[in-house]
């Protein structure tokens, strides 16, 4: 458990501003408007909790995760094996498959393992699951706004964890989708599905990947388009792109059922300071 906490970033109190109105807003996501927010000081993780760090929590208390005990998760087509038998795909994005054996350590079916991955975000874990993990860490997930100010890394109203441009200088700054989705990653960012949870540069403050790799579980409730129950996630994954899905900007978010995993949804911890 004191691995947990050897990470997190110490964010003092104070206000930011919050949200977004400009070009970049995705109707119905609720973005703005730009708001001012005042928060009390609290701690947050520099990135997503790893494998490694999972596995312990698994080990230690032999927890059961919502993929496991369904016997399913959503795994991107892309990256199953082409004599892959034909499953159900998602209707308006037929890129997910459900995979029957997909969990947290076989991120793309029974046919795969963590091998050389322990260092990368956990995923194929529900709220459910990222808040049993809290609990036996003595910490908790984030709300919204303190995972967006720790996110903008001290910068004021910029589209991205470090500017206004996506590359700057023709550098990548986040593990996101490069190509024409969802047929061809060239992986000019050096990835083609998730990355080490430390890699790239971080922000002002010290955080890794708020922008892509995988999408975090926030605390909090989200009402969208008349759905209740629903739950916010923030950060984009590294299926993210822009002709589909310009969620990698600091301000972006999106929401799920609590129940809900796939093979690009993580966590990070927060707590109070």
């Amino acid at each position: 458990m004191s691995r947990a906490r050897a990470t997190l970033v110490t964010i003092p109190a104070g206000s930011f501003l919050m949200g977004n109105d400009d070009r970049h807003a995705i109707p119905g996501d609720g973005e703005g408007p730009v708001r001012t927010v005042d928060l009390d000081a609290y701690a947050i993780d520099a990135h997503a909790v790893t494998n490694a760090r999972f596995a312990a929590f698994v080990e230690a208390t032999n927890h059961v995760t919502t993929a496991e005990s369904e016997g399913w998760s959503f795994v991107f087509a892309g990256f199953l094996p082409d004599d892959f038998p034909p499953t159900r795909a998602v209707a308006q994005a037929p890129w997910w498959r459900q995979v029957y054996g997909a969990d947290w350590s076989h991120p793309e079916g029974p046919q795969s393992d963590l091998g050389g991955r322990a260092g990368h975000p956990v995923v194929h874990v529900s709220r459910h699951d990222a808040e049993a993990y809290c609990a036996w860490v003595g910490l908790r997930l984030p709300t919204e706004a303190e995972w967006e100010r720790a996110a903008r890394g001290g910068l004021t109203k910029a589209v991205y964890a470090w500017g206004d441009e996506l590359t700057p200088g023709g550098q990548h700054r986040a593990n996101i989708w490069q190509g024409r989705f969802p047929t061809n990653n060239t992986g000019d960012d050096g990835y083609l599905a998730t990355c080490p949870v430390d890699a790239f540069e971080p922000n002002g403050l010290g955080l890794h990947n708020t922008a892509g790799n995988v999408w975090e579980w926030t605390s909090g409730t989200y009402s969208r388009g008349g759905l209740d129950g629903l739950v916010p996630m923030r950060g984009g994954s590294h299926l993210c792109h822009a002709s589909y899905c310009d969620r990698y900007r600091v301000a972006a978010r999106t929401a799920n059922t609590p129940d809900a995993s796939s093979g690009h949804l993580g966590f990070r911890v927060a707590a109070d300071a």
